[in-house]
């Protein structure tokens, strides 16, 4: 199974990478649009700030590479990656991002509170479990519903759509964690960090058919 990482200047791409090629995946990262178009399947990392990161995908092309692929190939996108899917962020007094899905991306309340009026750090930053929405979907394969998972973000998507949130986790109030939409996967949190949980659900992504 041959898999594009998609290389902007603007993700993990070392541990994903090696993530990806444990779970039997053929690994190319590259920004080349020839090499995107000829692989099987697309990762779509992201780390840092979000106008950076789109500046990082308008320099590199990978903005039209992303919206090319879409709607041909199986995607996942990670944490940023998630993110720049939307409308906008808040991030940066307000960034345009790639419009693919309908929603935003907004900031965490600060100060954050959990139920019992106790104030949590923003950024999320650390292991979480989620509530998954679409049990029976092959990406939740062999996945408990009280795994572990890691996060890293200060910003989270709100869509529109409520039918294609995969996932919820609670941090001071309900966010979207997941989402799937036809050939489309994201996460917030990172798989490539997530340990036994993660490793599983990336090679349900490879596993996966559309």
């Amino acid at each position: 199974m041959k898999i594009a990482l998609l290389d902007y200047g603007m993700g993990n791409l070392h541990s994903a990478a090696k993530a990806l090629a444990s779970v039997g995946a053929d690994v190319s990262i590259t920004a080349d649009p020839k090499v995107v178009a000829s692989a099987d399947k697309i990762v779509f990392p992201g780390v840092g700030a979000m106008r950076d990161c789109m500046l990082g995908m308008q320099d590199a092309g990978i903005d039209e590479v992303i919206k090319s692929a879409v709607f041909n190939k199986p995607v996942m996108a990670i944490c940023v990656g998630m993110q720049a899917l939307f409308e906008s962020s808040a991030e940066n007094g307000g960034t345009p991002c790639l419009g693919i899905l309908k929603g935003s991306v907004n900031a965490f309340d600060n100060p954050l509170f959990d139920a019992n009026g106790e104030v949590l750090k923003v950024p999320h930053m650390g292991w979480n479990t989620i509530n998954q929405m679409a049990t029976e979907h092959p990406l939740w394969k062999n996945i408990a519903e009280d795994s572990y998972f890691y996060f890293v973000h200060s910003y989270y998507c709100a869509p529109k759509e409520a039918s294609v949130v995969a996932a919820i986790c609670d941090y001071g109030k309900p966010f979207c964690a997941s989402l799937i939409k036809d050939n489309l996967f994201a996460t917030q949190f990172h798989p490539e960090k997530s340990h036994t949980a993660g490793l599983q659900l990336l090679k349900n992504f490879v596993d996966w058919k559309i």
